[in-house]
């Protein structure tokens, strides 16, 4: 079975390449033909070596002894190493020799550089994060780190690991995609790793809440956007445990639309020239993406209107709940889903000193979500708001040379960056200016400077490192106090049976009110940031009675606990109530019941506002101001149990309602205000929370659709329209409810694309449980969701559980490019291999062996 397997996608790779080499040309300059199809150094060679040789070795200078490394059936290197260096060296080869190309490609994404590989098309791209900064910020922080300190070593040890597998390569060995673009791969330098980590900031702490604060306060005053877009969660579920045995819901009655604010419709003007190509191009910090938008179609287009949040989930119960009375850790990140995938599974052993199991994200030197003999950890994502804006006084709108500051003229920092096509010839240049606070962009003589932690110092390689040795939740918690951004709720467990949760990073702490959703006036240094909260005041939990701890993106600490600003316009915290109220009601836990709540498909949303379509559809029929159509959308919506499901048919009429509901509530916020709701939102509406606590003022103005003037709405009857109309597109779109059409695996899936965006190379139309606010949240399109799943229990012997969507092969042709995504699909984990050394390796499970030998 595995020949026909592997005959099958040898074939399969060959009728691919060539339709990928004709479908491609609008990409740029790619390769002769003769050349792509050079059938000793073509595309054909990559079929050759799509499989792990039984044995390998390979020589790395720089090696102090032997690294012995051994991989199991799933393809997961365990490296037993003498030092940590070593180790780096060996992993740093082996990440190379299964995703080199996505070692290129997220680097080349970062460093602005991708007009070299594609030409023009990717020119917009990569402007938008060369003015941002994020190399020229990794270059100074690694240009910062003494030459002695062990990060540097670790940096450079993986960077010699990467070359030496680079410098091996004859053109018959390269990657699908060097044969596809018709480059060869550069070299690794050892300041990429932080590249690899600027990018990581950008997708996790780019959060432009004065931007999207401004744009409501352009529509409907200041007021009304400060409560839809407010500081404190209406409903609060927090982090940091309060002390509630459930959801608190702080509802306040909402102001009606005013009269739209002038000022900040001039500030959004600016926010929309300026970072609105940024922002637009901040899809995610994973491999290519940036590419992927230059290389249309990347993505499905999202039928749905719901709130999507990037996010993440992570809990750790305490032995007191478990069955077998020992802690249990489970997180699974959810980020953008790519094929190959954005982790690479690994092992790292040197005696003494380091065992540590889990992923790292090619291009990092450790492991960055996993265990050891003794800890557990993963990361959700904080949203703190770690990044401000402040308007500038310039000294020529055209060439600046200066900016004002405490009336006094300060020079401007500039960089001259230059975009060279794939001959190496120039094809643009921009001059990029900064203050002292960070890049500064300039539009019809306005300007706006940024500062934000993820460009400031780092610290997360020494975290990273300290925490995969740590043997006790306190010594983990100790390792972190060193990391910087982006800001994440780090969980930890140990075999002691303690957990604890603390969001991590730096928060600026701000002057005046301290509110850092708002742009500030440059020209008073005044308004600058009077520095970062110690860390005796960051959201933190440890073991607290409730027995366990977990986070889902939601409003880290209780604003009646404290209410220091953190960070506004919290993601609703829907997977944090399903999570809390799973783990309040269990007593004897298991890591089988952990892994089935990765997938849970319940929905605290649903629960909510299923209750309130119904309640509305029965007070407008008896009123008499129902038809048979809201009758029947309410009959067939109450037969839904809220579970998403693969086989459920009732969600469809649920999205489609909120959907609805959405558009009709926030129509004072379209642009234009007088527009047919399109099939993409044009704004970025308040989170589904804020709806909710609309809910009891059955006769706020907000209820009211301007687009019926003769008709003033309340609540009742948008509910009811909004429910009607969904039944009726839910008819004309999947056909009537019984004839199948309407069930849910047939019309959501999960998406995971190729780096370079390519369909033929890609996963498409996975049929998931789970969907918008679960646990397992699929985004509407489809391309972000659980990116890794694990759970670990620490008992006597630590056991651990794993998942990711993908393989651990980068090679398109390789049995092991997809082969973990059907588990991943079903929600199924595999049990993973954990020697303590060597010999406990069971030689049926050794699937490959690599020997790696320093210079004699």
């Amino acid at each position: 079975m595995k020949q026909r397997r592997l005959l099958r996608g040898i074939t399969s790779g060959i009728v691919l390449a060539l339709g990928l080499y004709v479908g491609s040309r609008r990409v740029g300059s790619l390769p002769p033909l003769g050349r792509f199809l050079d059938p000793t150094r073509g595309f054909w060679t990559v079929a050759s070596g799509a499989e792990l040789p039984d044995s390998a070795a390979a020589v790395i200078p720089g090696l102090a002894g032997q690294v012995r490394v051994f991989y199991d059936e799933r393809s997961v290197p365990h490296i037993f190493a003498e030092s940590e260096s070593d180790a780096a060296r060996a992993l740093g080869y082996v990440v190379a020799r299964d995703r080199l190309f996505q070692l290129e490609i997220q680097t080349r994404a970062t460093a602005g550089t991708l007009t070299e590989l594609v030409g023009s098309v990717a020119l917009r791209a990569d402007r938008s994060t060369r003015r941002l900064g994020l190399a020229w910020s990794a270059e100074r922080n690694f240009a910062e780190l003494d030459s002695a300190a062990q990060v540097r070593r670790m940096l450079e040890a993986f960077a010699e690991g990467v070359n030496v597998r680079i410098d091996a390569l004859e053109p018959e060995d390269l990657p699908l995609e060097y044969h596809l673009l018709g480059t060869e791969p550069t070299p690794w330098l050892p300041q990429h790793s932080f590249y690899l980590l600027k990018r990581m900031g950008w997708t996790l702490a780019y959060r432009n809440l004065e931007r999207q604060r401004r744009r409501a306060r352009a529509l409907v005053g200041s007021e009304a956007a400060d409560a839809l877009f407010p500081v404190n969660s209406p409903i609060q579920e927090p982090v940091q445990a309060n002390g509630h045995a459930a959801p608190r819901f702080d509802y306040a009655v909402l102001p009606p639309p005013g009269e739209p604010d002038p000022v900040a419709a001039r500030e959004m003007q600016l926010f929309n020239l300026a970072f609105g190509e940024i922002t637009s191009h901040r899809n995610e910090w994973t491999v290519g993406s940036m590419l992927r938008t230059a290389l249309p179609p990347y993505r499905p287009t999202s039928q749905w209107g719901e709130e999507v949040v990037v996010g993440s989930n992570n809990w750790a119960v305490m032995p007191l709940k478990t069955e077998g009375r020992h802690a249990i850790l489970a997180g699974d990140p959810h980020l953008n889903l790519t094929l190959p995938s954005i982790w690479y599974e690994a092992h790292l052993l040197v005696p003494g000193e380091l065992d540590a199991y889990g992923v790292t994200i090619p291009g990092f030197p450790g492991i960055t979500i996993g265990f050891n003999r003794n800890v557990a950890w993963s990361f959700t994502n904080s949203g703190a708001d770690v990044m401000d804006f402040y308007t500038e006084t310039l000294d020529d709108p055209v060439q600046p040379e200066r900016y004002l500051l405490d009336n006094d003229w300060r020079p401007l920092a500039k960089r001259v960056e230059e975009y060279r096509d794939r001959s190496g010839t120039v094809i643009a240049v921009d001059t990029v200016y900064h203050t002292h606070r960070g890049p500064v962009l300039m539009e019809n003589g306005d300007a706006l400077s940024l500062r934000w932690t993820v460009l400031e110092k780092q610290g997360e390689m020494s975290a990273f490192s300290g925490i995969a040795k740590a043997n006790t939740v306190d010594e983990w918690l100790a390792a972190m106090e060193s990391y910087v951004a982006p800001a994440q709720n780090g969980i930890v467990a140990d075999r002691n049976g303690s957990i604890a949760i603390r969001a991590s990073g730096w928060f600026p702490i701000q002057p005046g009110d301290g509110r850092g959703d708002k742009i500030r006036d440059g020209s008073q240094s005044a308004n600058d940031w009077q520095g970062y909260w110690p860390v005796g005041k960051y959201p933190f939990s440890l073991d607290p009675g409730q027995g366990y701890l977990a986070s889902a993106n939601q409003q880290p600490i209780d604003p009646r606990v404290d209410g220091t600003y953190l960070g506004a316009d919290w993601p609703s915290p829907w997977r944090a109530m399903q999570i809390n109220r799973l783990l309040r009601e269990g007593s004897h836990l298991t890591p089988a019941d952990l892994q089935r709540f990765q997938t849970d498909p319940g929905s605290a949303r649903a629960d909510l506002f299923v209750a309130e379509f119904i309640g509305a559809a029965e007070r407008l029929l008896a009123a008499g101001r129902g038809d048979t159509l809201l009758e029947d959308a309410a009959r067939l919506l109450q037969e839904w149990d809220r579970r998403y499901t693969r086989d459920n048919t009732r969600a469809i009429l649920f999205e489609l309602a909120m959907n609805e509901l959405t558009w009709r509530t926030w129509d004072e916020l379209r642009e234009p205000q007088n527009a047919p709701a399109p099939p993409q939102r044009q704004v970025q509406f308040p989170a589904s929370q804020v709806l909710a606590s609309l809910l009891p003022d059955s006769s706020s103005a907000w209820w009211d659709d301007r687009r019926t003037p003769r008709v003033v709405e309340d609540r009742d009857a948008i509910l009811g329209l909004s429910l009607q109309n969904g039944l009726m597109i839910a008819r004309q779109r999947y056909g009537d409810e019984d004839e199948g059409g309407w069930r849910w695996d047939r019309v959501r899936h999960a998406n995971i694309y190729h780096l370079l965006g390519l369909p033929s190379l890609s996963a498409l139309e996975l049929p998931i449980q789970g969907g918008p606010s679960t646990i397992n949240p699929s985004s509407g399109n489809g391309t972000h969701g659980a990116s890794w799943r694990m759970v670990v229990e620490l008992g006597p012997q630590v056991r651990g559980w794993s998942i990711y969507p993908g393989g651990q092969s980068g090679n398109p042709v390789s049995l092991r490019y997809d082969d973990r995504i059907e588990e991943w699909m079903n929600g199924a984990l595999d049990e993973v291999l954990f020697p303590a050394s060597s010999d406990q390796l069971p030689p049926e499970r050794v699937m490959s062996t690599l020997l790696l030998s320093p210079e004699n």
